[in-house]
């Protein structure tokens, strides 16, 4: 389990903080287990005050210790009014322990003006680019929309602090659940015009070549009875050496792992949220045998679709 400690300041919007929890409380949700909990905080413990008049109920002030787990600065509007000396000396104090410190949105510029992004890169809001690079020079700054940089995270915004958070996902538990968590936040209109396939980014990629489009909306459509990567690639106008290619430098992985990571989410889905059994779930998911199911199952999740059913009667 992984821990985060938030820290809102006041001004932040209401969508820059679901971005940072509402990925992690679906990767529990997803995978029936308490893979991430947060603590969220304010400087003087008070609820924070949104735009939206909408407040956000804290745990406390932002007292910090000794702790280790990573630290979210959230900020928006008016983060001057927030950054107070004594914030300013928490932080800094805080950084010689935490195993990461991220400013998400504005909160970039708060780390800044702590110098702890001193000799890092880094990102901000787009709108805010030119002043950040004006006013800290000595933080290299990438028109990126979210940057990681050894003990330190910045993102430019709420959908590049979701992509963020995906990203992290990814990389503590792979790119099938990342991919899963992703799909929860897209909305797709019905595609009767041949409209593009939206889909959601896994890190920093946003895939918008549409020859990538056909192949995954191909992969979608088959999930019971996957088509081979040189007829998927034929289908999608590209050779396989190809597909292979342009998946690669835009999934970051590659197409048989993204066609393996949807049939086994929907496989998992059906484990867990219907009485199937798993015969019936492996040839609907496009699997020649339970057994071979069972394996592709245990090699992706760390346990069988037995022991699945079984944690998740045990927790009921």
């Amino acid at each position: 389990m992984q821990h985060f400690d938030i820290l809102i300041l006041p001004e932040t919007n209401l969508i820059l903080t679901a971005s940072v929890i509402e990925p992690l409380r679906a990767a529990n949700r997803i995978t029936g287990r308490d893979l991430y909990r947060w603590t969220l905080f304010s400087p003087n413990g008070q609820a924070i005050e949104t735009k939206a008049g909408i407040p956000i109920p804290v745990s406390g002030p932002f007292h910090p210790g000794r702790e280790t787990d990573p630290l979210f600065v959230l900020s928006s509007y008016n983060w001057k009014n927030g950054a107070t000396r004594e914030l300013k000396m928490q932080l800094s104090q805080t950084a010689r322990h935490r195993s990461m410190i991220a400013g998400i949105e504005a909160g970039s510029f708060i780390l800044a003006d702590t110098a702890l992004l001193d000799g890092f890169s880094a990102t901000t809001h787009w709108e805010d680019f030119e002043d950040f690079s004006a006013a800290y020079p000595q933080v290299n700054m990438l028109r990126d929309r979210f940057v990681i940089d050894r003990k330190r995270i910045t993102t430019g915004g709420s959908l590049p602090t979701l992509d963020l958070m995906l990203e992290l996902i990814r990389r503590a538990h792979g790119y099938s659940l990342a991919l899963e968590v992703s799909r929860l936040f897209i909305y797709e209109q019905e595609r009767t015009r041949g409209d593009l396939l939206q889909v959601p980014a896994i890190g920093n990629m946003r895939i918008l070549d549409a020859r990538v489009q056909a192949a995954i909306k191909l992969m979608e459509d088959t999930v019971e009875a996957p088509l081979s990567q040189a007829r998927l690639a034929r289908r999608a106008g590209v050779s396989a050496r190809h597909l292979q290619d342009l998946f690669r430098d835009l999934m970051g992985v590659a197409p048989h792992e993204h066609y393996l990571a949807l049939r086994l989410n929907a496989a998992r889905r059906k484990v867990i949220e219907t009485r199937s059994t798993f015969a019936d779930i492996a040839a609907a998911t496009g699997f020649n045998s339970a057994s071979a199911f069972s394996r592709s199952y245990r090699a992706h999740y760390r346990e069988s679709p037995s022991d699945t059913r079984r944690r998740l009667k045990q927790e009921a």
